[in-house]
């Protein structure tokens, strides 16, 4: 893939990914690891590793003032989330690096599905 290919790939994929986080509060998992893998060649352990990596810095701030100014933060419970997912994203990790990389998507494909379907029959 030529390199200007990529990267105006790369600027699609923070655009939807930061916008669909915005909107939704989706972004890495759900938009980043399957455009990554389908569009970019990325195995599902890169793309993993890179939808993690743009967590690291605060790309969500802005996404997340704006739902401060109007009240909808719970900074308790954001905390004590924040906290335990830490631990959770630690062994989650250890987890999928020592699964096959044909398992892991596997294992990835039905999370979504059993999300994307428990949220559509919801009342």
């Amino acid at each position: 893939m030529k390199s200007m290919t990529i990267i105006i790939s790369l600027i699609i994929i923070g655009l939807l990914a930061g916008a669909l986080s915005g909107l939704v509060g989706v972004g890495g998992g759900i938009i980043m690891v399957p455009l990554l893998v389908l569009f970019l060649g990325f195995n599902q352990f890169q793309a993993q590793g890179t939808s993690l990596a743009v967590l690291l810095v605060p790309t969500t701030a802005i996404a997340v003032f704006n739902y401060y100014k109007q009240g909808y933060v719970n900074w308790k419970f954001a905390l004590i989330i924040a906290v335990f997912f830490l631990v959770g994203s630690f062994f989650g990790s250890k987890l999928a690096l020592s699964l096959d990389q044909k398992m892991l998507k596997k294992v990835f494909s039905i999370v979504l599905i059993i999300i994307a379907g428990k949220m559509l029959l919801e009342k």
